[in-house]
C-alpha cells in the first residue's frame, strides 16, 4: 500500500504518516520543502513524484494548510484570502485531479483533513472558514465524480496539536473537556482506509466541539 501525505512534516500530518507506516503503508510525507501546493504545477508534480517513487498510489491524504490567522473582516486582504484558499481548496482539487488516474487503477482513497471551521462561522477567521467549507464540499463533489473506483472522505478535527499553554482554554471549547492528539486524527484516517463502504462523508473527531457555541478560537 502506497500513500502520499501532504503536510506530512507537521504535527498532525506526521502522526498520520507514522500511523500509516505502522499499518504497512509505504509513505511519502511531503512538507513545504517539497513544493508550493497552491501552485498547480507543483501540486501535480508532487503527485507524479510520489507515484514514481512509491510505484503507484493507493491513498492521498491532504493535511497541508495555510492562512489560519485571526483578522477582523474589514482587515482581510486579497493576500490573506489567497493564502487560505490556495493550499486548502485549490490544492485539494488539483491534487485529487492529478492523483485520480493512479487511484482509479488501485481503487484507492482520498482523505481531506478538514476542520470544524467549515461548519461554524468564526468572524475572526473568515477566509479560513470559507476555504475549509469549500474543501468540505469538494469531499462530496469528488466522491461523486470519482466513484465507483475512488472513495473520497474527510476527517474533521477539533482542537488538536494546540499551542503550548493553550490546552486548558481550548479544552473548554469541547464537550469532553480536553484537547485532541494528532494521533486521534491519524486513527480516523486509518479507520477510513478500512471502511470500504464509506465515501462522500466526513468523520468528525472534535471532542464535541461542533455542539458547543462560540465564535472560534480566541486570537
Amino acid at each position: 500500500m502506497r500513500a502520499l501525505v501532504t503536510g506530512g512534516t507537521g504535527r498532525v500530518g506526521a502522526a498520520i504518516a507514522d500511523g500509516l507506516r505502522a499499518g504497512g503503508f509505504s509513505v511519502l510525507a511531503a512538507g513545504s520543502a517539497d513544493g508550493d501546493l497552491s501552485a498547480v504545477p507543483e501540486a501535480r508534480a508532487l503527485v507524479e513524484r510520489a507515484a514514481a517513487e512509491l510505484g503507484g498510489l493507493d491513498l492521498l491524504v491532504h493535511a497541508a494548510g495555510d492562512g489560519f490567522e485571526p483578522k477582523q473582516v474589514e482587515d482581510v486582504t486579497e493576500v490573506d484570502w489567497d493564502a487560505a484558499f490556495g493550499v486548502t481548496a485549490r490544492a485539494s482539487f488539483f491534487l485529487a485531479q492529478a492523483a485520480a488516474p493512479h487511484l482509479r487503477e488501485s481503487r484507492g482513497l482520498i482523505v481531506f483533513i478538514e476542520d470544524v471551521a467549515a461548519y461554524q462561522p468564526w468572524p475572526s477567521f473568515a477566509a479560513h472558514c470559507a476555504a475549509k467549507a469549500a474543501q468540505a464540499m469538494l469531499t462530496r463533489v469528488l466522491a461523486r465524480a470519482l466513484a465507483p473506483e475512488v472513495r473520497v472522505c474527510g476527517v474533521v478535527p477539533g482542537p488538536v496539536a494546540v499551542e503550548p499553554g493553550q490546552e486548558e482554554r481550548r479544552a473548554a471549547e469541547t464537550l469532553l473537556g480536553r484537547v485532541g492528539r494528532p494521533e486521534d486524527v491519524a486513527d480516523a484516517v486509518a479507520y477510513l482506509v478500512s471502511a470500504s463502504y464509506a465515501t462522500g462523508t466526513s468523520l468528525v473527531v472534535d471532542g464535541g466541539r461542533l455542539l458547543q457555541s462560540g465564535s472560534g478560537p480566541n486570537p
